[in-house]
């Protein structure tokens, strides 16, 4: 179920949870801003999702918030989990939804990385 992306973060939401551990994931990249991670529930052949570390509800709230390191290193980490995996060539799509209207349902900032098939257009039609 979507989200309100406007509400305060939600510590006990799967993601922050993922962080402290409590909750298991495959790990694909750590540093100190961020984890990535296989999806449970792939949409695509691959399928990695990228936290930051830290306490961000959206796009919107780590844009307006984060400190202009996290946003470097976070950016820096989508990039090398995809490096990493190798989905460089023959491409990828990167996707953060942000609020109801986006779909968004975990109230944690993450970023989509979908690869190993060819992915279609943006927006279904």
């Amino acid at each position: 179920m979507p989200i309100d992306a406007t509400k305060p973060y939600d510590d006990q939401n799967i993601f922050a949870r993922i962080l402290r551990g409590e909750i298991p994931a495959k790990t694909v990249y750590e540093d100190e801003h961020a984890l990535a991670f296989h999806d449970i529930a792939p949409q695509a052949p691959h399928h990695i999702l990228v936290i930051p570390k830290g306490a961000y509800v959206s796009w919107d709230d780590f844009s307006a918030r984060a400190s202009d390191a996290e946003i470097a290193g976070f950016v820096r980490a989508v990039g090398k989990a995809a490096r990493e995996a190798g989905f460089v060539e023959p491409g990828y799509r990167l996707l953060a939804n942000t609020g109801l209207h986006a779909g968004q349902e975990v109230p944690h900032l993450h970023v989509h990385i979908f690869a190993g098939q060819p992915l279609g257009p943006m927006l279904a039609r």
